[in-house]
């Protein structure tokens, strides 16, 4: 690891921190508008490996809040693209690259060991819950995302375990098949106490792949600020710097 690229790091937390963090290896599920940015701070941390998983593509509807989504990215895997971004900011990381599906037939490929951590950033409920039970039924520890979408107060967003987020819809059904599934819900989340704003004008992109409404939930594209969804991603990606170090108290 270069010692200058994360000096300010080590100024603040130490040289033990920052060799926590080269030696974690991370994977995130989910590369859109919140995992994008998890990606970013694991990243910019040091985290020395990094699995980085998505099935999509980069479309045109994606470029208002997805960190990899610009013109001339259109049409191209998010997984890969988020895995050169990463190489750039840090060479020495080791990044592995998948783009598939996670869901359970996937889930042998994306939680394959060794993992330190698992961060959720998937934004369908059915994967989602099958992410979350699977690497519970492997042992692993997870970070998570609760929904980002329909909220526009960056001070509602909060880190706790899933038990306790209230006021997110997401988060509730997320709690009820896990409960239903008897795996735990006492892990971290990040969530949002505002109250959910309803649109009339929630309707699938014109650029989505025919199959958009197959994978995961049927569910419509949901009206999403690029502040509030970055907001949650570099939220998630803090919670999981500080799993990692096993709290930043530790470090002081």
């Amino acid at each position: 690891m270069s010692q200058e690229r994360f000096q300010r790091m080590e100024r603040l937390l130490g040289r033990e921190a920052l060799e926590k963090l080269s030696r974690a290896r991370v994977a995130v599920i989910g590369l859109g508008a919140v995992g994008g940015y998890a990606v970013e701070a694991l990243a910019r941390a040091g985290v020395g490996h990094l699995r980085l998983v998505d099935y999509d593509i980069v479309h045109e509807s994606n470029i208002n809040r997805q960190l990899y989504a610009l013109e001339s990215t259109l049409g191209k895997p998010k997984a890969e693209l988020a895995g050169a971004r990463v190489r750039d900011i840090n060479p020495a990381c080791q990044v592995e690259c998948l783009s598939c599906f996670a869901h359970t037939e996937t889930m042998d490929q994306v939680l394959a060991r060794p993992l330190d951590l698992v961060v959720d950033a998937i934004d369908a409920l059915s994967p989602k819950v099958a992410l979350l039970e699977a690497a519970q039924a492997r042992g692993l520890p997870v970070v998570s995302s609760m929904g980002a979408a329909r909220r526009t107060d960056p001070m509602a967003v909060r880190t706790g375990p899933l038990s306790g987020a209230a006021g997110c819809p997401l988060a509730r059904m997320v709690r009820k098949w896990l409960r239903h599934r008897g795996a735990s819900v006492e892990f971290a989340c990040v969530y949002s106490v505002e109250p959910v704003r309803r649109s009339a004008h929630e309707i699938p992109p014109a650029d989505a792949p025919p199959d958009f409404l197959e994978r995961g939930r049927h569910r419509q594209t949901l009206g999403s600020m690029p502040t509030l969804t970055g907001i949650f991603g570099l939220n998630l990606g803090h919670a999981a710097i500080s799993h990692i170090l096993g709290g930043f108290e530790s470090h002081k």
